[in-house]
């Protein structure tokens, strides 16, 4: 297990990993989006989940106060 952590593709998705994720749930936790919060925090998907999060689902809000 320990060969693990010393495997380059590892540590890329590590580095990888973690900015989207802080990213995604600090935003979701800014626009009180409790579920999908927790589901980022649990859900571990190599930052797809998180971008899809970013760029469509959080914005959504967004387009809809703007078409009022």
């Amino acid at each position: 297990m320990l060969e693990l952590y010393k495997n380059p593709l590892f540590i890329a998705l590590i580095l990888w990993t973690i900015p989207w994720k802080g990213y995604a749930l600090w935003k979701a936790a800014k626009k009180k989006h409790k579920w999908w919060f927790i589901v980022l925090l649990v859900v571990n998907t190599v930052a797809l989940l998180e971008a899809a999060y970013i760029f469509y689902f959080s914005e959504r809000d967004k387009k809809k106060k703007t078409e009022k």
